[in-house]
């Protein structure tokens, strides 16, 4: 394929914008990756369309990621791939080793995840136990 360029533009919930311009070899994975990152910011929901407008009732993307890693992964250490099985196992959905990736990352970076070793066989945990979270957010809502 040829060298393209495509300009994505989408709103998050916040009525922020954002644009994300792409010049280059485009294939079906940088397209999908791109559109992954749009919706990482919110702009788009989890089948590619659009978000019309406020739809707090249908967990995100990474909101089901991060269901998956408390369900399934709340003890011990864990990879990409382990998620990548998981999501799609509990939600009958695919869901690509870059997006899994990104999810995590981002996960560890909020504070909500570890990580270790190096990036070709990057492993995470959580990083605080979730009986010991919900204790923490239970004191942290008293005077």
């Amino acid at each position: 394929m040829g060298a393209s360029r495509f300009r994505i533009q989408a709103f998050d919930r916040k009525g922020n914008k954002f644009t994300v311009s792409f010049e280059g070899s485009a294939s079906r994975e940088k397209v999908l990756q791109v559109l992954d990152m749009v919706e990482l910011l919110g702009g788009l929901s989890s089948d590619g369309a659009p978000q019309p407008g406020l739809n707090e009732e249908a967990p995100t993307k990474v909101e089901r990621v991060k269901a998956v890693v408390l369900q399934s992964f709340a003890l011990g250490w864990f990879s990409s791939k382990d998620v990548q099985a998981s999501y799609e196992e509990a939600y009958d959905e695919p869901l690509a080793l870059s997006t899994a990736s990104t999810y995590l990352q981002r996960l560890a970076f909020e504070g909500f995840l570890l990580r270790s070793g190096p990036r070709s066989a990057r492993r995470y945990r959580l990083s605080i136990r979730p009986e010991k979270r919900a204790f923490k957010s239970s004191s942290e809502a008293r005077p």
